[in-house]
C-alpha cells in the first residue's frame, strides 16, 4: 500500500510539472506574439513618418527651385530695364537716378543665395555638359549673326517642349536632353526661353533705333525742303 501511494504521488507530480511547462511555454509563445505585433506597429509608424518627411523634402526642393527661378526672373527684368530704350530716352538726371535704383535692386537680389543640387549619374552628367556646350556654341556667335543664332536656338527650344514647335527641331539636341536629369531638362528649357526673350528684346531695340534714325532723316530732309 505504501508503494502504491508513493507511485501515485509521483504520477501526480509529473502531471503537474508537465502542466506547468505547458503554461510556461504558452506564456513564451504569447510573449513572442505580442513582441512581433509591437514591432510591426513601430515599423508601420516609422514608415508613415518617413513618407511624410519625404513629401516635405520634395516640397522644400520645389519651393527652393521656385525661389531660384524668381531670382533669375528678377535679375533678367532689372537687367532689361537697365538696357531698355526707354532708359535712353529720358533726361540724364532721371537716368542717373533710375540707374542707381536698378543697381541697388540688382545688388540686393544677388545677396539671396539659393541653390538646389541635382543628383545625377555619370551618364546624366555627361548629357548635361554636352547640352550646355551646344547652347554655348550658339551663344558665342550671337553678335556675328543674330538672326541665324535665333533660328538655331529656336530649334533647340523646340526639342525641349511638348508643344508643337513653330519650326524645325534639332533631333541631336533632343536625344542629348532626354539623357539629362528631369530637373536639368527644366533648367535647359528655361535658359533657352531667357535667351530667346533677350534676343527678341534686342531686336525690338534695334527696330526702334532704326525707326528713330529714319524719322530723324525724314525731318532733316523736310527741313532742307
Amino acid at each position: 500500500m505504501a508503494q502504491a501511494k508513493i507511485s501515485s504521488s509521483r504520477s501526480s507530480s509529473s502531471v503537474a510539472e508537465a502542466g506547468g511547462q505547458q503554461q510556461a511555454g504558452g506564456g513564451q509563445l504569447r510573449g513572442r506574439f505580442f513582441r512581433s505585433t509591437s514591432m510591426a506597429d513601430r515599423s508601420s509608424r516609422l514608415l508613415e513618418c518617413l513618407d511624410q518627411l519625404e513629401r516635405r523634402v520634395e516640397a522644400l526642393r520645389d519651393t527652393a527651385s521656385s525661389m531660384e527661378q524668381e531670382k533669375e526672373s528678377l535679375l533678367e527684368m532689372i537687367h532689361g530695364i537697365q538696357n531698355s530704350q526707354d532708359m535712353r530716352n529720358i533726361s540724364e538726371g532721371e537716368r542717373e537716378e533710375l540707374s542707381l535704383t536698378a543697381k541697388r535692386l540688382m545688388g540686393r537680389t544677388l545677396t539671396v543665395e539659393v541653390s538646389v543640387e541635382t543628383i545625377r549619374n555619370p551618364q546624366q552628367q555627361e548629357s548635361l555638359l554636352h547640352a550646355t556646350r551646344m547652347i554655348d556654341e550658339i551663344v558665342g556667335k550671337l553678335l556675328d549673326d543674330l538672326e541665324d543664332s535665333k533660328s538655331r536656338l529656336m530649334s533647340l527650344y523646340g526639342a525641349c517642349t511638348s508643344e508643337v514647335p513653330a519650326g524645325p527641331v534639332n533631333q541631336k539636341f533632343q536625344s542629348v536632353v532626354i539623357g539629362c536629369a528631369i530637373e536639368d531638362q527644366k533648367k535647359i528649357k528655361r535658359r533657352l526661353e531667357t535667351l530667346l526673350r533677350n534676343i527678341e528684346n534686342s531686336e525690338k531695340s534695334i527696330m526702334l533705333l532704326e525707326h528713330q534714325k529714319s524719322t530723324a532723316r525724314h525731318l532733316c530732309n523736310n527741313g532742307k525742303d
